[in-house]
């Protein structure tokens, strides 16, 4: 507890944020350094790496994401390995940034998702909304000898939130504006957005995951093109919109729901893709073809989103816009076209990459919680009110 109680004492903190996300394509760590906490909060990132997974783990980690697909001792073995995998990424990052660990204060780890079920369901008469995220804290933090805060998500679910998206409140504290409405999105394996109100508080804040990001490319891909994801949107240039398998796609019931909600595999992985990809070779399509919708499915069900849930309430100035999407040309260009006349950029127009923004956010999010400040936001997440996230091993 000194070492807690001694941390708290520093306005300057050296942080690590650990990230895998839904595409599993690795762990995203970030070297920060962090000044002051809440509104204060700035941030200067140091150095940033991807530590990739072992070969045929991607495929594991999919497979006991999948409703069945897992057995008990799996998970559990999982969450081990997966925990040395993320303190191996810790170091490796500080190798690389030519920094001891005994000079980092924190680290901040999000964890690999393998299932999400935010909606309330009664189970012997008690409403339950659940979460899981594996990459034990314990391992990272007895593998590195600093402090872990990790598990961020089950807070918030305890108080009737979605448990997601988290990276609102730190959109809130880096890109709030006094002058523009804003529009962070996210577009990794699902796509999401953060509306910040020009001069808003942050009970004005909305963010909602819209609906796939890079998830269903990258599952095509692997099975039309055998490579894992569509390289700077290259195939989808060659190809052309179906309209009909558009249509198809833009009837999915998620899409439906009125906000605050959040999603991931369990409405966008396997089992829609191969209903996808079914309905594209009832339609006779070609392979370019195919991957052409499904990423105009990922540009027009965020912008639909926008246009029928923001737009009649609040024009956005900007879309800023970050994760492994800014990479896809199609996906850009789009998105440009989609949400004119707003202006649209990446974080790294702000001097954060945007390769790196959500590894960066938890860290940011463990100094929140190192710092006793709340870091969900519950008009968000739909939670009853604010609270500190995450659990800490020392």
């Amino acid at each position: 507890m000194h070492r807690l109680l001694n941390l708290q004492s520093k306005s300057t903190r050296l942080g690590i944020g650990l990230m895998s996300g839904t595409s599993v394509d690795g762990i995203d760590a970030a070297l920060v350094k962090i000044q002051g906490c809440g509104l204060q909060t700035q941030v200067e990132l140091l150095h940033f790496i991807n530590h990739a997974y072992p070969a045929g783990l991607r495929e594991q980690l999919l497979e006991i994401s999948k409703p069945g697909g897992g057995n008990v001792e799996t998970i559990c073995r999982m969450n081990v390995l997966v925990g040395e995998l993320f303190a191996q990424a810790s170091l490796a990052l500080l190798e690389a940034a030519e920094v001891d660990p005994e000079k980092v204060d924190f680290i901040g780890s999000h964890g690999q998702t393998i299932h999400h079920l935010p909606e309330s369901e009664k189970m012997f008469g008690i409403d339950i909304r659940a979460t899981l995220q594996i990459g034990e804290a314990s391992v990272i933090c007895k593998r590195t000898g600093i402090l872990t805060v990790a598990d961020f998500r089950p807070a918030d679910l305890a108080l009737q939130g979605q448990g997601a998206p988290l990276v609102p409140y730190f959109d809130f504290l880096i890109f709030r504006s006094e002058e523009k409405n804003r529009a962070l999105v996210n577009v990794g394996g699902i796509s999401n957005f953060t509306l910040l109100k020009a001069a808003g508080s942050i009970d004005d804040v909305h963010a909602y995951d819209t609906g796939p990001g890079n998830m269903l490319i990258d599952w095509l891909m692997q099975m039309l093109f055998a490579i894992p994801y569509d390289f700077g949107g290259e195939i989808a240039l060659q190809g052309n919109v179906s309209p009909e398998l558009l249509d198809f796609a833009m009837k999915h019931p998620y899409l439906e729901i009125l906000p605050p909600k959040s999603t991931g595999r369990e409405a966008f992985g396997s089992e829609f893709a191969q209903s996808f990809l079914q309905e594209a070779k009832r339609l006779n399509m070609q392979k370019n073809d195919i991957i052409a919708s499904a990423s105009e499915f990922t540009v027009r069900s965020l912008a639909e989103a926008y246009r029928r849930d923001v737009a009649p309430d609040l024009l956005v100035d900007e879309f800023i816009i970050s994760g492994g999407g800014t990479h896809n040309r199609y996906l850009m260009n789009r998105f440009e076209a989609e949400l004119a006349p707003a202006v649209t950029k990446t974080t790294d127009v702000f001097g954060l990459s945007s390769d790196a923004k959500e590894a960066i956010c938890f860290a940011v999010l463990a100094n929140e919680t190192l710092s006793g400040n709340s870091g969900n936001v519950p008009s968000a997440t739909g939670a009853s009110g604010a609270t500190i996230l995450g659990k800490l091993c020392f």
